[in-house]
């Protein structure tokens, strides 16, 4: 299999490990202010991705429809919705800093529900990597190496705050260090199975890539909506979460721009 290809499915994962590493040597709990920031960091990067690499992306590969190029995008974009509003309403899961899970009623102990919660999330991003990974492989389309990079790249930046909110709540839970790292990694190795799945499908893919790619963005905005942007916003001193939206937004920005 090619290096790059490689390279680009597994760097996300990389990036919740790392995250995720934090519990093993960290002391104490992330404080309410310090997991603000970083679900605002982890939401500005989603949404430049979702626009830059994936939307843009989108109505530029159905640029032969003319005017209709937004279509899509549009339809594409709303399956992704609904599709993340389907496994929300019936996967049991449970937020950080929530006490009633959400989902089918399920006797599942509460770190799982927390590592599920946080499963939903990484379905999407990898789903988002396979895609453009499948496009740029294919050769039938204007996505670059440098471009599928640049989203994997960005969404392992995100993907390493994201891997310590969930690894660290677990060990104040009573897990062991050992266990909390665990339960996070096992969290992220969605992302890499989403990606390779794309890939394999990319036959199928192609024609559809427009759809696929918005799809992808969809479902990557409803995380940031429903639950990202409410868990920053949460609490004292929101404006922190705000600024932090705005360095991860820039940051996915730039690197789209500069590498795709």
């Amino acid at each position: 299999m090619n290096s790059n290809l490689i390279f680009g499915i597994t760097l996300p994962f990389l990036g919740t490990v790392l995250g995720t590493s934090c519990v093993l040597f960290m002391k104490n709990q992330l404080s309410d202010l310090v997991q603000r920031g970083l679900n605002g960091f982890a939401s500005g990067v989603m949404v430049a991705a979702s626009v830059w690499s994936l939307l843009i992306p989108a109505m530029e590969q159905a640029g032969h429809m003319g005017t209709f190029s937004f279509i899509p995008a549009v339809s594409g974009f709303w399956f992704g919705i609904l599709f993340l509003l389907l496994l929300d309403k019936t996967i049991p899961h449970l937020h950080t800093n929530d006490d009633e899970p959400e989902g089918l009623k399920a006797n599942l102990k509460k770190s799982t529900m927390l590592v599920l919660a946080v499963t939903l999330h990484n379905i999407p991003e990898g789903m988002a990597v396979g895609v453009v990974l499948a496009g740029w492989i294919s050769g039938k389309t204007d996505i670059s190496l440098m471009g599928a990079l640049a989203l994997a790249i960005g969404i392992a930046i995100q993907n390493f705050p994201e891997g310590a909110i969930i690894s660290m709540p677990l060990r104040a839970q009573g897990e062991s260090k050992t266990k909390a790292f665990t339960y996070g990694v096992l969290s992220g190795i969605v992302e890499p199975a989403a990606a390779v799945i794309t890939i394999l499908l990319s036959a199928y893919v192609i024609p559809v890539l427009p759809y696929l790619l918005s799809f992808a963005a969809g479902a990557m905005i409803y995380v940031v909506v429903e639950e990202l942007i409410p868990e920053m916003s949460a609490g004292e001193h929101s404006n922190f979460g705000t600024i932090a939206f705005s360095v991860g937004f820039t940051l996915m920005l730039a690197l789209d721009t500069a590498l795709g």
